[in-house]
C-alpha cells in the first residue's frame, strides 16, 4: 500500500475517532463538557493533532451538527417508504421526535447558533428537502396546492420542534403529539390551502 495512501487511510481514522469521541461527551455529558483538551484527552492524542482536524471547538460542533442532521435524515428517508401518502408524513413526525429523545444533546447542538448561520443553512439542507419531498408528494396526491413549498416546510418543521423542545412529555407523548399535530395541519390544508406569506 503507498504511503500517502495509509497516511490518508489514518488520518480518516483519527477524524471518525475524534467525531465518535466528542459525540460520546456530547450525549453523555452536554455540551458544557466538550472541549478540545477533553477530546484530545478521550482519544488518546494531543490536543494539537485533535487541531489538525478541527480549527476550534466551533468547527467540531458544526460536524456534529452536521452529523446530526444527516441521522436525522436516515430517519425521514425511512418514512418514505410507507405506502400510504399520509401515513409517510406522520411517521417522519413520528421518527423527528425519537430522533430529538433519544439524543437530547446531540438534538440541542443541532438548533443552537453554535455556527456560522450559512453553515447551518448548508448542513440542514438535505434534511429540509427531504422533508420538502414529502410534503410535495402528499400534495400532489391529494390534489392540494401548498402555494409557497418552504413555508409550508417552515410550518411542519416548526411544529415538530416546538413538540420536540417540550422535554418533559417523554418520547412516547411527543410523538404521540407529533402524529397528531402533523394529521390536523394535514387536514386542515386539505380543506383550505395554505395561503402564500407576504
Amino acid at each position: 500500500m503507498p504511503t500517502s495512501t495509509r497516511r490518508a487511510r489514518e488520518r480518516a481514522n483519527t477524524h471518525q475517532r475524534i467525531i465518535e469521541a466528542a459525540l460520546h461527551v456530547l450525549e453523555t455529558e452536554g455540551v458544557a463538557a466538550l472541549t478540545i483538551r477533553r477530546i484530545a484527552a478521550d482519544v488518546e492524542y494531543s490536543a494539537p493533532v485533535v487541531y489538525q482536524h478541527f480549527a476550534n471547538k466551533d468547527a467540531l460542533l458544526l460536524e456534529l451538527v452536521a452529523h446530526g442532521h444527516r441521522l436525522l435524515l436516515g430517519e425521514l428517508r425511512r418514512a418514505v417508504r410507507e405506502p400510504d401518502v399520509d401515513r409517510r408524513l406522520t411517521r417522519a413526525a413520528a421518527e423527528y421526535v425519537r430522533f430529538a429523545g433519544e439524543h437530547p444533546h446531540l438534538y440541542q447542538v443541532m438548533n443552537a447558533p453554535v455556527a456560522d448561520a450559512d453553515e447551518r443553512r448548508r448542513v440542514v439542507a438535505p434534511a429540509i428537502e427531504a422533508l420538502e419531498e414529502l410534503l410535495t408528494d402528499w400534495s400532489v396526491a391529494h390534489d392540494v396546492d401548498l402555494g409557497d413549498r418552504t413555508q409550508a416546510c417552515e410550518v411542519v418543521w416548526g411544529t415538530l420542534y416546538g413538540i420536540a423542545s417540550l422535554g418533559h412529555l417523554g418520547t412516547d407523548r411527543a410523538r404521540h403529539l407529533a402524529e397528531e399535530a402533523l394529521r390536523a395541519i394535514l387536514l386542515g390544508w386539505r380543506t383550505e390551502p395554505p395561503r402564500a406569506s407576504g
